[in-house]
């Protein structure tokens, strides 16, 4: 191994260090042999509104030749948020190239929820789980089950008789923004019906 390799291991082993005593329960080792962390961010110690997890892997050649490969984990960061933050942080490395950048990386996240939180944005919606849907959520798209008391083919010949207006109009597909989020992408497709026929 070279001294600047030596060196490079070093700085890396130091920065780990210091990161693991300054951050505690909230930095995580996922990977040691692999150079992958992740760290928990939040916008306050107390109640946080807004949390974030940092992941990053550390190549052989940082912070004197690489930067640090990273991925943003929070289900509200989407877009312009995502968008806004990725060039942050590649802005603060770009500025302190050759020196460790973990600690400047994770103060600019906390900076950047303290101003969410601190802001008129609303709370992340945070998913319910059918135990703790609240009843009277949603109430305008509830609909009330009625089974269909007919024999299945007769409902089937009924929606596709020609008996039935063939001139109905189709309603229009509208097409959602497409979104990444760990190399899967989803889109979403929203279109009025009223009658079985339009479904």
């Amino acid at each position: 191994m070279a001294a600047s390799d030596m060196e490079t291991a070093q700085q890396q082993i130091d920065e780990i260090e210091a990161l693991s005593s300054i951050y505690g329960e909230d930095w995580c080792v996922v990977d040691e042999r692999e150079k992958i962390y992740c760290i928990k961010i939040s916008d306050s110690l107390d109640q946080p509104k807004w949390t974030l997890c940092l992941q990053v892997i550390l190549p052989p050649g940082y912070p004197t030749a690489e930067p640090p490969i990273y991925q943003l984990n929070a289900p509200w960061l989407r877009g312009q948020d995502y968008m806004e933050l990725a060039n942050s942080l590649e802005e603060i490395y770009l500025q302190n190239l050759g020196e460790s950048i973990l600690y400047l990386w994770v103060e600019k996240i906390r900076e950047v929820l303290i101003e969410k939180a601190q802001s008129s944005d609303p709370e992340p919606a945070i998913k319910k789980t059918s135990e703790e849907v609240d009843d009277d959520d949603g109430d305008d798209f509830l609909l009330e089950f009625q089974p269909i008391q007919e024999d299945p083919s007769e409902m089937f010949n009924y929606l596709t008789s020609e008996s039935q207006e063939v001139d109905e109009e189709l309603p229009s597909i509208h097409h959602g923004n497409p979104v990444t989020d760990r190399r899967s992408t989803f889109q979403a497709h929203l279109a009025p019906v009223v009658t079985p026929r339009q479904v």
